[in-house]
């Protein structure tokens, strides 16, 4: 245990003294927005026009098929072993597009570099890292479905062209498929705006005036809203995005559980969930409220005898989301760590300054309890390439909760708002299994009505409402100044599609029959 990273912000976070030490911060060294800048020097560095047409049409991500997602059937004793190939699938995907991030030169120079040099050598690394899974599934006598050896490569996405958030990802070479959004013009991914230069990579503060972001990688202008002047699109019914299970019918008690805002600063770069004793698991930070030893090494019995930020003590569960951060030029304690600045995850860490933690009943009927070690996860973090299948995002402002939710935006709020991120996590569970082999299929969401399909059980809804105090982002000339993001895999370009939150069950049985009791008889408990 305690791999769980604590740090202490007031004497950690600080400028950056020179931009330059700002900007190299991120996935790879040679950071996109700056390169792209570069192109139009060719006074002072000999860049001809087309090689700065080069630089515009050269690739902004990788997009790899998730293979985890497919796995629906793993022997349990083959799970250590899968847990571990997809880990390293995730590892070489970052590898790769840290590669992408500081060969921008070498490609402006040759066409096939990319291919040849980066998506090439990661489709055979990810063909020998599937057939493993293969081998540990097969080897316990499991069925292994051989069409997820075409899952091996991998295709890129132009910073030319949208990738589409919301499933409109490009695929079969940087082809653009099922609209990604193109924003007037504005080109989402790979730091860099058409139409929106860089000014000459004017700095502020330390902090590029261009679309890469702090660390190259994302937010760029197009992921950003004025929540005055925007309708919501996030799935307000049921579903990925479902609101409250419970209404006014059912059993329409709640039980709130006070676990802090992770004033201690309790913070690791693991997964327990997906990535179980793998180091980095995430590749970026999370926040870690109630049980204090989660970590990618915890097992189900330290969890259980774990302390608790938690002020009910019969509450051990864990509950963890990525980290937002401000990209201000400040740096934070990881700009050097791995999962942190060296992935791309940088700016200054903001601390909620609400964390609410509720459970809620169900629309048609009573709730039973969860079971001990209960592991749900909600959210895609890989929805940039994955699509919307899996995302469940709401984005919005204090005093626009009830008329905008956003799921593929972040909202710029007005002067005395603040920033929400609020998750409503799936509450019909299969009566049987604790976790699945893709952490999903043994969950679900109600039906609007609030029915449970295939014989599924309605549990308590947990609802996480996170509240920032965020300093409004500027947009200056199809530019953001001062962005804020979640952490994501480098890859995803930290887009708010991304978001995500995870829950493992460790209530005493004793607090969760209350928890129980209190849902399904009307009151509202904590």
């Amino acid at each position: 245990m305690g791999r769980n990273t604590r740090k202490r912000r007031s004497s950690m976070a600080n400028k950056a003294i020179a931009a330059s030490a700002a900007l190299a911060l991120g996935g790879g060294g040679l950071i996109w927005a700056n390169f792209y800048a570069s192109a139009h020097e060719s006074n002072n560095n000999g860049w001809s026009q087309n090689q700065t047409k080069a630089a515009a049409a050269q690739v902004a991500t990788i997009s790899c098929p998730d293979v985890g997602q497919k796995l629906t059937n793993v022997p349990q004793s083959a799970r250590q072993g899968v847990a571990t190939e997809l880990a390293n699938l995730d590892k070489q995907i970052t590898e790769a597009y840290a590669r992408l991030a500081s060969t921008r030169q070498a490609q402006t120079g040759d066409s096939g570099f990319v291919q040849n040099a980066i998506v090439g050598p990661l489709k055979e690394k990810r063909a020998a890292t599937i057939d493993r899974i293969r081998i540990d599934i097969q080897r316990v006598g499991g069925q292994f479905n051989t069409s997820l050896s075409q899952l091996a490569a991998c295709t890129t996405q132009n910073a030319q062209t949208n990738a589409g958030e919301a499933g409109g990802q490009q695929q079969n070479g940087g082809q653009q498929q099922n609209g990604g959004q193109q924003q007037g013009g504005q080109q989402q991914n790979g730091g860099q705006q058409q139409g929106g230069q860089q000014n000459g990579g004017q700095q502020n503060g330390g902090q590029q005036q261009g679309n890469g972001g702090q660390g190259g990688n994302g937010p760029v202008a197009a992921d950003f809203v004025d929540i005055t002047k925007v309708q919501g699109n996030a799935q307000l019914g049921v579903g990925q995005n479902g609101l409250p299970a419970n209404g006014n019918s059912g059993s329409k008690g709640t039980f709130t559980t006070k676990c802090g805002t992770n004033g201690n600063d309790n913070h690791n770069t693991d997964n327990v969930i997906v990535a179980p004793g793998v180091a980095n698991g995430a590749h970026h930070l999370h926040d870690y409220v109630g049980n204090q030893s989660n970590d990618a090494f915890a097992s189900d019995q330290e969890l259980a005898a774990a302390q608790t930020s938690c002020q009910n003590q019969g509450d051990k569960s864990s509950y963890f989301w990525p980290v937002l951060r401000v990209q201000d030029g400040t740096q934070d304690f990881d700009q050097n760590n791995d999962g942190g600045g060296k992935e791309g995850n940088v700016g200054k860490i903001l601390q909620p300054a609400q964390a609410q933690l509720k459970f809620v009943g169900n629309k048609k009927g009573n709730v039973v309890a969860m079971p001990t070690a209960l592991r749900i996860i909600t959210g895609d973090a890989k929805a940039q390439v994955n699509g919307n299948a899996n995302a469940n995002v709401n984005w919005s402002c204090t005093g626009f909760e009830n008329k905008v939710q956003l799921k593929d935006k972040y909202p710029i709020c007005p002067q005395g708002s603040q920033v929400v991120r609020t998750t409503n996590f799936q509450s019909c569970w299969d009566g049987q299994n604790i976790d699945s082999a893709n952490h999903r299929t043994h969950v679900a969401f109600a039906a609007a009505d609030g029915s449970c399909a295939n014989g599924f059980k309605a549990i308590p809804q947990l609802q996480v409402r996170l509240v920032y105090n965020v300093p409004a982002p500027k947009l200056q000339n199809g530019t953001v100044v001062n962005p804020y993001a979640v952490d994501t895999f480098p890859e995803q370009l930290h887009k708010p599609i991304t978001d995500h939150n995870d829950f493992i069950n460790f209530f005493s049985q004793n607090t969760m029959n209350q928890m129980v009791n209190c849902i399904n008889t009307g009151k509202k408990c904590q």
